[in-house]
Protein backbone atom coordinates (compact mmCIF):
# COMPACT_ATOMS: atom_id res chain seq x y z
CA UNK A 1 0.00 0.00 0.00
CA UNK A 2 1.42 3.34 -0.95
CA UNK A 3 2.07 5.96 1.70
CA UNK A 4 -0.62 8.60 2.06
CA UNK A 5 0.31 12.24 1.56
CA UNK A 6 4.01 11.53 1.83
CA UNK A 7 7.02 10.46 -0.21
CA UNK A 8 9.53 7.78 0.71
CA UNK A 9 13.18 8.62 1.22
CA UNK A 10 15.30 5.64 0.16
CA UNK A 11 18.51 7.63 -0.28
CA UNK A 12 20.13 10.77 1.10
CA UNK A 13 23.33 12.63 0.28
CA UNK A 14 25.16 14.77 2.83
CA UNK A 15 27.33 17.76 2.07
CA UNK A 16 28.19 20.91 3.94
CA UNK A 17 28.66 23.14 0.91
CA UNK A 18 26.36 24.23 -1.93
CA UNK A 19 26.45 21.60 -4.66
CA UNK A 20 25.77 21.88 -8.36
CA UNK A 21 24.11 18.94 -10.03
CA UNK A 22 23.78 18.78 -13.79
CA UNK A 23 21.39 16.31 -15.35
CA UNK A 24 20.07 15.55 -18.79
CA UNK A 25 17.26 13.43 -20.10
CA UNK A 26 19.77 11.24 -21.91
CA UNK A 27 22.74 11.02 -19.59
CA UNK A 28 22.40 12.04 -15.97
CA UNK A 29 25.43 12.89 -13.92
CA UNK A 30 23.64 11.37 -10.90
CA UNK A 31 21.30 8.43 -10.79
CA UNK A 32 20.24 8.18 -7.15
CA UNK A 33 16.52 7.29 -7.18
CA UNK A 34 15.59 9.48 -4.24
CA UNK A 35 12.62 11.68 -3.47
CA UNK A 36 12.21 14.22 -0.70
CA UNK A 37 9.08 15.00 1.27
CA UNK A 38 7.01 18.09 0.59
CA UNK A 39 9.03 19.83 3.28
CA UNK A 40 12.31 18.73 1.73
CA UNK A 41 14.57 20.70 -0.57
CA UNK A 42 13.94 19.31 -4.05
CA UNK A 43 11.82 16.38 -5.29
CA UNK A 44 12.98 13.92 -7.92
CA UNK A 45 10.95 15.76 -10.56
CA UNK A 46 13.58 18.51 -10.46
CA UNK A 47 15.85 16.14 -12.36
CA UNK A 48 13.25 14.79 -14.72
CA UNK A 49 12.62 17.78 -16.95
CA UNK A 50 13.28 17.40 -20.63
CA UNK A 51 16.56 18.72 -21.89
CA UNK A 52 19.73 19.48 -19.99
CA UNK A 53 19.46 21.76 -17.00
CA UNK A 54 21.23 22.46 -13.75
CA UNK A 55 20.14 23.35 -10.25
CA UNK A 56 22.10 24.80 -7.33
CA UNK A 57 21.10 23.78 -3.81
CA UNK A 58 22.52 22.65 -0.50
CA UNK A 59 21.87 19.05 0.47
CA UNK A 60 21.49 18.46 4.19
CA UNK A 61 22.10 15.30 6.15
CA UNK A 62 18.90 13.67 7.35
CA UNK A 63 18.55 12.74 10.98
CA UNK A 64 17.28 9.27 11.84
CA UNK A 65 13.98 10.79 12.97
CA UNK A 66 13.21 12.24 9.55
CA UNK A 67 13.60 9.28 7.25
CA UNK A 68 11.99 5.93 6.58
CA UNK A 69 9.35 4.66 8.99
CA UNK A 70 9.95 7.56 11.38
CA UNK A 71 7.78 9.77 9.14
CA UNK A 72 4.84 7.37 9.08
CA UNK A 73 2.69 5.17 11.27
CA UNK A 74 1.40 1.96 9.69
CA UNK A 75 -2.11 0.80 10.47
CA UNK A 76 -1.36 -2.88 11.14
CA UNK A 77 -4.55 -4.52 9.81
CA UNK A 78 -4.55 -2.78 6.42
CA UNK A 79 -0.84 -1.84 6.11
CA UNK A 80 -1.86 1.72 5.17
CA UNK A 81 0.86 4.21 6.10
CA UNK A 82 -0.22 7.50 7.64
CA UNK A 83 2.02 10.53 7.62
CA UNK A 84 2.64 11.65 11.20
CA UNK A 85 1.80 15.28 10.51
CA UNK A 86 -0.36 16.99 7.90
CA UNK A 87 -0.95 20.47 6.56
CA UNK A 88 -4.44 20.55 5.06
CA UNK A 89 -6.41 23.04 2.94
CA UNK A 90 -8.47 25.31 5.15
CA UNK A 91 -6.33 24.64 8.23
CA UNK A 92 -4.01 27.23 9.71
CA UNK A 93 -2.03 24.77 11.82
CA UNK A 94 -0.09 21.56 11.33
CA UNK A 95 -2.02 18.54 12.63
CA UNK A 96 -0.43 15.51 14.33
CA UNK A 97 -1.50 11.88 14.07
CA UNK A 98 -3.01 10.59 17.32
CA UNK A 99 -4.18 7.11 16.35
CA UNK A 100 -5.16 4.78 13.48
CA UNK A 101 -7.67 2.01 12.90
CA UNK A 102 -9.81 0.34 10.27
CA UNK A 103 -13.46 -0.14 9.33
CA UNK A 104 -14.77 -3.60 8.63
CA UNK A 105 -18.12 -4.63 7.18
CA UNK A 106 -19.50 -8.14 7.45
CA UNK A 107 -20.89 -9.77 4.33
CA UNK A 108 -22.23 -13.33 4.61
CA UNK A 109 -20.44 -13.71 8.00
CA UNK A 110 -17.12 -12.71 6.43
CA UNK A 111 -15.46 -9.52 7.66
CA UNK A 112 -14.23 -7.32 4.82
CA UNK A 113 -11.97 -4.34 5.50
CA UNK A 114 -13.26 -1.24 3.74
CA UNK A 115 -10.91 1.52 4.84
CA UNK A 116 -8.20 2.60 7.23
CA UNK A 117 -8.62 5.77 9.28
CA UNK A 118 -6.36 8.12 11.19
CA UNK A 119 -7.23 10.94 13.60
CA UNK A 120 -5.14 14.12 13.48
CA UNK A 121 -5.28 16.90 16.07
CA UNK A 122 -3.80 20.29 16.80
CA UNK A 123 -1.18 19.63 19.51
CA UNK A 124 -2.57 22.52 21.55
CA UNK A 125 -5.49 20.31 22.55
CA UNK A 126 -3.26 18.37 24.97
CA UNK A 127 -2.87 21.41 27.23
CA UNK A 128 -6.63 21.20 27.82
CA UNK A 129 -6.53 17.58 28.96
CA UNK A 130 -4.50 17.92 32.16
CA UNK A 131 -7.28 16.26 34.16
CA UNK A 132 -6.52 12.97 32.41
CA UNK A 133 -2.77 12.93 33.01
CA UNK A 134 -1.62 9.49 34.13
CA UNK A 135 -4.83 7.74 33.11
CA UNK A 136 -4.61 4.39 31.36
CA UNK A 137 -5.77 3.84 27.77
CA UNK A 138 -8.57 1.61 29.08
CA UNK A 139 -9.85 4.37 31.38
CA UNK A 140 -9.52 6.99 28.64
CA UNK A 141 -11.43 4.87 26.13
CA UNK A 142 -14.38 4.52 28.52
CA UNK A 143 -14.54 8.22 29.42
CA UNK A 144 -16.84 10.11 27.03
CA UNK A 145 -16.08 13.44 28.72
CA UNK A 146 -12.49 13.36 27.42
CA UNK A 147 -13.58 12.84 23.81
CA UNK A 148 -16.24 15.53 24.24
CA UNK A 149 -13.50 17.86 25.45
CA UNK A 150 -11.45 17.15 22.32
CA UNK A 151 -14.43 17.76 20.05
CA UNK A 152 -15.54 20.93 21.82
CA UNK A 153 -12.06 22.45 21.74
CA UNK A 154 -12.02 25.32 19.25
CA UNK A 155 -9.06 23.71 17.51
CA UNK A 156 -8.72 21.99 14.14
CA UNK A 157 -8.82 18.20 13.95
CA UNK A 158 -9.18 15.87 11.00
CA UNK A 159 -10.16 12.32 10.20
CA UNK A 160 -8.35 10.82 7.22
CA UNK A 161 -10.06 7.83 5.60
CA UNK A 162 -8.10 5.76 3.08
CA UNK A 163 -10.03 3.20 1.07
CA UNK A 164 -8.50 -0.26 0.81
CA UNK A 165 -10.91 -1.43 -1.89
CA UNK A 166 -12.90 0.09 -4.75
CA UNK A 167 -16.35 1.40 -3.84
CA UNK A 168 -18.81 3.72 -5.55
CA UNK A 169 -19.52 7.06 -3.92
CA UNK A 170 -23.21 6.35 -3.31
CA UNK A 171 -22.43 3.15 -1.40
CA UNK A 172 -19.85 4.95 0.72
CA UNK A 173 -22.22 7.80 1.54
CA UNK A 174 -25.15 5.46 2.29
CA UNK A 175 -23.02 3.62 4.86
CA UNK A 176 -21.83 6.88 6.41
CA UNK A 177 -25.32 8.40 6.45
CA UNK A 178 -26.65 5.21 8.06
CA UNK A 179 -24.36 5.96 10.99
CA UNK A 180 -24.78 9.76 11.08
CA UNK A 181 -28.55 10.25 10.70
CA UNK A 182 -29.70 8.23 13.77
CA UNK A 183 -27.39 10.41 15.89
CA UNK A 184 -29.34 13.55 14.88
CA UNK A 185 -32.62 13.15 16.75
CA UNK A 186 -34.53 16.15 15.41
CA UNK A 187 -32.76 17.42 12.27
CA UNK A 188 -33.27 21.09 11.47
CA UNK A 189 -33.46 22.60 7.99
CA UNK A 190 -29.77 23.49 8.34
CA UNK A 191 -28.93 19.90 9.27
CA UNK A 192 -30.79 18.54 6.23
CA UNK A 193 -29.08 21.06 3.96
CA UNK A 194 -25.67 20.14 5.41
CA UNK A 195 -26.33 16.42 4.88
CA UNK A 196 -27.39 17.11 1.29
CA UNK A 197 -24.15 19.03 0.68
CA UNK A 198 -22.20 16.23 2.32
CA UNK A 199 -23.90 13.62 0.12
CA UNK A 200 -23.17 15.63 -3.02
CA UNK A 201 -19.41 15.23 -2.50
CA UNK A 202 -19.65 11.48 -3.09
CA UNK A 203 -22.58 11.02 -5.45
CA UNK A 204 -21.62 9.77 -8.91
CA UNK A 205 -17.95 9.33 -8.02
CA UNK A 206 -16.17 5.98 -8.33
CA UNK A 207 -13.96 5.86 -5.25
CA UNK A 208 -11.00 3.69 -6.14
CA UNK A 209 -8.70 1.88 -3.75
CA UNK A 210 -6.26 4.36 -2.11
CA UNK A 211 -8.71 7.28 -2.44
CA UNK A 212 -8.20 9.61 0.53
CA UNK A 213 -11.15 11.33 2.21
CA UNK A 214 -10.36 14.16 4.63
CA UNK A 215 -13.07 15.17 7.12
CA UNK A 216 -11.78 18.21 9.00
CA UNK A 217 -13.46 19.95 11.90
CA UNK A 218 -12.37 23.60 11.78
CA UNK A 219 -14.39 24.14 14.94
CA UNK A 220 -17.35 22.34 16.58
CA UNK A 221 -19.81 23.89 14.11
CA UNK A 222 -17.96 23.71 10.80
CA UNK A 223 -16.46 20.82 8.85
CA UNK A 224 -14.46 20.69 5.62
CA UNK A 225 -14.57 17.75 3.22
CA UNK A 226 -11.77 17.04 0.74
CA UNK A 227 -11.28 14.11 -1.62
CA UNK A 228 -7.98 13.16 -3.16
CA UNK A 229 -7.33 10.38 -5.64
CA UNK A 230 -3.58 10.90 -5.54
CA UNK A 231 -2.21 11.72 -2.09
CA UNK A 232 -2.81 15.09 -0.46
CA UNK A 233 -5.80 17.28 -1.36
CA UNK A 234 -5.27 20.62 -3.06
CA UNK A 235 -8.61 22.17 -2.16
CA UNK A 236 -11.79 21.86 -0.10
CA UNK A 237 -14.65 20.11 -1.91
CA UNK A 238 -17.41 21.10 0.51
CA UNK A 239 -18.01 23.05 3.69
CA UNK A 240 -20.52 21.56 6.12
CA UNK A 241 -21.95 24.14 8.51
CA UNK A 242 -24.05 22.33 11.08
CA UNK A 243 -23.16 21.73 14.74
CA UNK A 244 -25.37 18.63 14.80
CA UNK A 245 -23.81 17.03 11.73
CA UNK A 246 -20.29 17.87 12.89
CA UNK A 247 -20.98 16.41 16.34
CA UNK A 248 -22.68 13.31 14.92
CA UNK A 249 -19.76 12.52 12.65
CA UNK A 250 -17.30 12.81 15.53
CA UNK A 251 -19.51 10.49 17.58
CA UNK A 252 -19.60 7.97 14.71
CA UNK A 253 -15.87 7.40 15.12
CA UNK A 254 -15.11 8.37 18.73
CA UNK A 255 -18.39 8.08 20.61
CA UNK A 256 -19.78 5.29 22.76
CA UNK A 257 -20.51 2.96 19.83
CA UNK A 258 -17.81 3.73 17.24
CA UNK A 259 -17.86 2.19 13.76
CA UNK A 260 -14.12 1.56 14.14
CA UNK A 261 -13.33 0.32 17.66
CA UNK A 262 -9.71 -0.13 16.59
CA UNK A 263 -9.40 3.60 15.82
CA UNK A 264 -10.82 4.68 19.17
CA UNK A 265 -8.59 2.18 20.97
CA UNK A 266 -5.52 3.46 19.14
CA UNK A 267 -6.44 7.08 19.90
CA UNK A 268 -6.83 6.16 23.59
CA UNK A 269 -3.32 4.66 23.56
CA UNK A 270 -1.99 7.79 21.86
CA UNK A 271 -3.59 9.94 24.56
CA UNK A 272 -2.18 7.73 27.32
CA UNK A 273 1.33 8.11 25.89
CA UNK A 274 0.97 11.88 25.43
CA UNK A 275 -0.61 12.57 28.82
CA UNK A 276 1.92 10.68 30.96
Amino acid sequence: MAAVGAISVPFWISTSTPTKIIASNTKSRISYPFKLSRNGIYPLSTFEKNGQHEQNFTLKAASSSSVGSAEYTEEPATKVKFQRSLSLPGCSNLLSLLGTGYREKVFAIIGVKVYAAGLYVNDSVFSRLDAWQGHSAADIQQDPSLFNKIFEADLEKSLLIVLVRDIDGKTFWDALDEAISPRIKSPTADDKSALSTFRGVFQGKPLKKETSIFLTWVDPTKMLVSLSFDGMPSSVDATIESPNVASALFDVFLGGDPVSPSLKGSVAKGLEATLK
